[in-house]
């Protein structure tokens, strides 16, 4: 049976999806995709996965794709980052048989995408992408999709998009953020960028920005004409918003820990999940942030959101007839909604707007306080103290400004050490490192080897002689 193509792939095979769940690292998950599904969602990806790790290693594989089979979790669609037509196309082919699509992630715009070579990273690269999609598109049994970040320029985002499509592409994700639009920075996304995409191809689209409620869903499907809408944020934020519902914080948290149960991940992700779950009531209820934070089995976290719920109940019965939501929230901070990521604020003159993270941070709590991780390493380990004046000074390299080795004879440290003694053919006891003695030692064993080998008079006693020699090699 030859594989279906566009509109067909997607009204057939994905079920005319209109509700998308986004690929999110370490948290679109099998049990949180499983829950969206229960509240609305009618798609999934999964998080992003490396095609090189994928095909090398067999763990891998089965952590993240192939212990995670089940009946429920489809459509499905299995997104890699990759940078190689070979490699993207071996990792597909290990994952076609358990999901409907492969993804290819060219909107990742993270520092690590950055290193990695991949994701938004390579949207200038439109040859390589060119040949990735078109090798993949003849080899796999599913279809290949994309997931794109705009550029500045509507011409050039189409450009881009006719492109992927030409290569073999069967569906087109469309991020309406340039790939510097990230974190602080993010901004709003453009819906005419992605409107303009849908009316130059003909393959589906699905539009991702923007989207914090079912309300935005309607408004982006009815502004831009694609076919279905991607979340992430606000899913994460509210994992029924494809239901169009606002449930407390703790039941979606309760279902989603049932869901663990049977499906077990990662602690880590759990904790993330209800970091994103609880963000408003976490506001307002402090002490539980850091009870999560050092909590280490899963009823512990369990334990932790019966507390959460005991105490929301208790504000909603301290609660006055007509009062209204504080901080500007749109409902109480025990009711699932969206969170609007704060934008950077105005810079001055001086440096053109321009405000890193570390002066926001001090503009903000001064000097005195410390940053969220600093204060979780400091909840671990009680007596670490941050205060530059009581760190303990160190005497630095002559050569790279790391500490050096307080017995090096170079005055340098370790790393710079083994280099200099090795070209030297020098010693450093203070490092271990002994060349010239074991220079010394292999040459004198090569000499006692070729004194071995003469020819010697039957008999002699004369020095040279057998155990004269192997007592002189031996010294």
């Amino acid at each position: 049976m030859p594989k279906l193509q566009g509109f067909e792939f997607w009204s057939r095979t994905l079920g005319g999806a209109r509700h998308v769940v986004a690929p999110m690292v370490d948290q679109s998950e099998l049990a949180w995709r499983l829950l969206s599904r229960r509240h609305g969602a009618q798609l999934c990806y999964t998080p992003m996965l490396h095609a090189q790790v994928f095909v090398r290693d067999a763990n891998y594989r089965k952590e993240n794709l192939y212990c995670e089979v089940c009946p429920e979790d489809r459509p499905l669609i299995v997104q890699f980052c990759a940078n190689d037509p070979e490699v993207f196309v071996q990792a597909a082919l290990l994952a076609q048989d358990y999901c409907d699509a492969i993804d290819l992630n060219l909107g990742c715009p993270q520092m690590i995408a950055k290193r990695g070579h991949y994701g938004a990273f390579l949207q200038e690269e439109w040859d390589l992408l060119q040949r990735m999609i078109l090798l993949a598109h003849e080899k796999l049994s599913v279809p290949v999709t994309c997931k794109i970040r705009v550029f500045p320029e509507i011409d050039k985002t189409v450009k881009y998009a006719q492109m992927l499509e030409k290569a073999g592409c069967q569906l087109l994700t469309v991020h309406g953020r340039t790939k510097e639009q990230k974190g602080p920075l993010s901004g709003t996304a453009s819906w005419e960028h992605i409107k303009a995409v849908r009316k130059a191809v003909a393959i589906p689209v699905f539009a991702n920005g923007n989207i914090q409620s079912l309300r935005d869903v309607e408004r982006c499907i009815q502004d831009t004409g694609v076919q279905g809408v991607m979340s992430a944020e606000g899913n994460l934020h509210n994992p029924a918003l494809f239901e169009g519902r606002s449930p407390a914080v703790w039941e979606l948290a309760e279902e989603y820990l049932d869901i663990v149960r049977q499906y077990p991940c990662p602690l880590s992700y759990v904790r993330a999940h209800l970091f994103k779950l609880w963000h408003h009531t976490l506001q307002v209820h402090q002490q539980l942030r850091e009870e999560l934070a050092k909590v280490k089995t899963l009823e512990g976290v369990v334990a932790v959101n019966q507390e959460l719920k005991l105490r929301c109940q208790e504000d909603i019965s301290r609660q006055k007839e007509g009062e209204k939501p504080s901080g500007g929230l749109p409902f109480f901070h025990w009711i699932c909604q969206p969170y609007l990521r704060p934008g950077p604020r105005e810079g001055s003159e001086e440096n053109g707007g321009a405000r890193s993270k570390r002066a926001l941070e001090e503009e903000e709590g001064g000097t005195d306080v410390l940053s969220k991780n600093k204060q979780k390493k400091q909840l671990r380990n009680p007596h670490k103290t941050f205060d530059p004046s009581l760190k303990p000074k160190y005497a630095k390299c002559d050569q790279c400004g790391n500490p050096k080795g307080n017995r090096c004879v170079f005055n340098l440290c370790r790393g710079c050490c083994k280099k200099r003694a090795f070209r030297e053919a020098a010693d450093c006891p203070g490092h271990g490192l002994l060349f010239r003695t074991k220079l010394e030692k292999s040459l004198a064993w090569k000499g006692a080897q070729s004194r071995l080998q003469e020819p010697q008079p039957a008999g002699s006693g004369e020095p040279g002689s057998l155990p004269e020699v192997v007592g002189s090699a031996l010294a």
